[in-house]
């Protein structure tokens, strides 16, 4: 197991980029199963979720080209289904959540797949119904196998129909549109989820023929088509890495440029920060974030308390909750974070709490964050990262700490940022990679 070694205090300048969208990169991968033909996609992040998910498609046998850095052709001319039924195959399913993605695709182009529990972050119950839902009403049926805690799923027929989604799901959304383009006549999804990476799942599909309206709304219409082609695509740059960044910015920088940011597509996510009392410059597709000697942290115009809550895009994604209770323990001011959607991902705050942070933990899904307003730095400590955003959200706390701060488990990091350290320190960050 590796860890971290962080000695805070160091302030971080320069430019950085983000990488490309992991939860996107996952969905238009998964998406190549679709067809016969080569997809090539560009700026995949070279991140251990990305990786494995690759790893496990050349196992069941599509061809896997690298063609250059995060640049890679893929080709499901040729799968062997049988490996589907594998122990080895359920296996590297449960542990990997990406994994569930394959399903959708499978299920559209061969009318059977397999399911297990898949892996990912420990953040609290993360069902699937949405997506069993989904495929049931196009006319998937399931049968439990015994003793191997695995479904199986089949349709003879996929069947294109109306339906009202439970929740809007992200990747309940992203199977049940890769199911649809493939079934006969048209089906109409509402209660879609309509972030940016749904939205460039329906702009690769449409190149690959697919006919799917309404991009970008809650309401998707997907005609069904006989088959699809091969496209070319481009992963947008990671939202979530653009917010860890501003956050990172925030405390410890001393004016940072986040190149090419795709900032149209950020929603909510730059005025979050500014709720926060975070200054910050667009020019272009960039943003600068200059030295925060302070940020006040607004107060709504009745003169309460500010509250940031999570909610379906376009509100505030529940991913950069974490580093927003970070960068608010060193504002000026108090601030209510509900985080609704998973009820274990406050979890982590006590380890801030250990660092000197003022935070009350009010319930599994409510934490007031009460700054420090930069007069009392946070204390160095030793913290396990137990998902992939508290983790980074630790790490921006270890950075602006007072001495040296170790995590461990940072493959939990790994999941979700591309050799992070090394971009860090070439900003003047001190972090190092060592062995447990």
């Amino acid at each position: 197991m590796k860890s971290f070694i962080i000695e805070g205090g160091h302030p971080l300048s320069g430019t950085i980029a983000p990488q490309g969208a992991k939860n996107e990169a996952l969905e238009v991968i998964s998406a190549t199963l679709l067809t016969p033909d080569e997809v090539t996609i560009d700026n995949i992040p070279d991140i251990l979720d990305i990786n494995n998910l690759i790893k496990l498609l050349a196992d069941m046998g599509v061809k896997v080209k690298k063609n250059k850095p995060n640049n890679y052709t893929f080709c499901a001319d040729s799968l062997n289904l049988d490996y589907l039924q594998s122990d080895d195959f359920v296996k590297k399913c449960a542990s990997l959540r990406g994994s569930v993605l394959m399903i959708g695709p499978l299920l559209a182009r061969f009318h059977r797949a397999v399911i297990t529990k898949p892996g990912g972050d420990k953040i609290g119950r993360r069902r699937l119904d949405t997506h069993f839902l989904g495929f049931s009403k196009l006319g998937a049926k399931f049968s439990h196998i015994e003793g191997r805690d695995v479904y199986e799923i089949a349709a003879r027929k996929l069947k294109g129909c109306y339906m009202l989604l439970d929740e809007a799901s992200v990747t309940g959304t992203a199977n049940i549109i890769m199911a649809a383009v493939l079934a006969e006549g048209t089906t109409t999804i509402y209660n879609a989820a309509c972030e940016p990476y749904i939205q460039q799942l329906c702009t690769m599909l449409n190149g690959m023929g697919a006919d799917i309206s309404g991009i970008g709304s809650n309401l998707l219409t997907v005609n069904g088509v006989k088959s699809l082609h091969g496209t070319t695509h481009r992963v947008l740059p990671d939202m979530i890495e653009v917010g860890s960044f501003i956050g990172m910015a925030a405390m410890v920088g001393e004016g940072i440029r986040i190149k090419d940011a795709a900032v149209r597509q950020l929603g909510i996510i730059p005025d979050t920060f500014r709720r926060l009392g975070v200054k910050m410059h667009i020019e272009g597709d960039d943003i600068v974030v200059p030295k925060q000697t302070h940020y006040v942290i607004e107060s709504f115009i009745d003169g309460t308390i500010m509250t940031l809550a999570d909610a379906p895009w376009p509100g505030l994604t529940p991913d950069l909750i974490s580093v927003l209770i970070v960068v608010a323990s060193q504002a000026r001011g108090s601030v209510l974070i509900h985080q609704k959607m998973f009820e274990s991902r406050l979890f982590f705050v006590d380890k801030l709490i250990d660092m000197g942070a003022q935070i009350i933990l009010c319930d599994p899904h409510r934490a007031v964050v009460v700054g420090h307003d930069r007069k009392k730095k946070l204390r160095a400590q030793r913290m396990t990262s137990p998902d992939i955003r508290a983790g980074i959200a630790l790490l921006i706390a270890a950075m602006s700490a007072q001495g040296v701060s170790r995590i461990d488990n940072i493959a939990q990091i790994d999941r979700g940022y591309e050799n992070i350290e090394a971009r860090l320190n070439a900003l003047g960050a001190h972090i190092e990679r060592v062995d447990s």
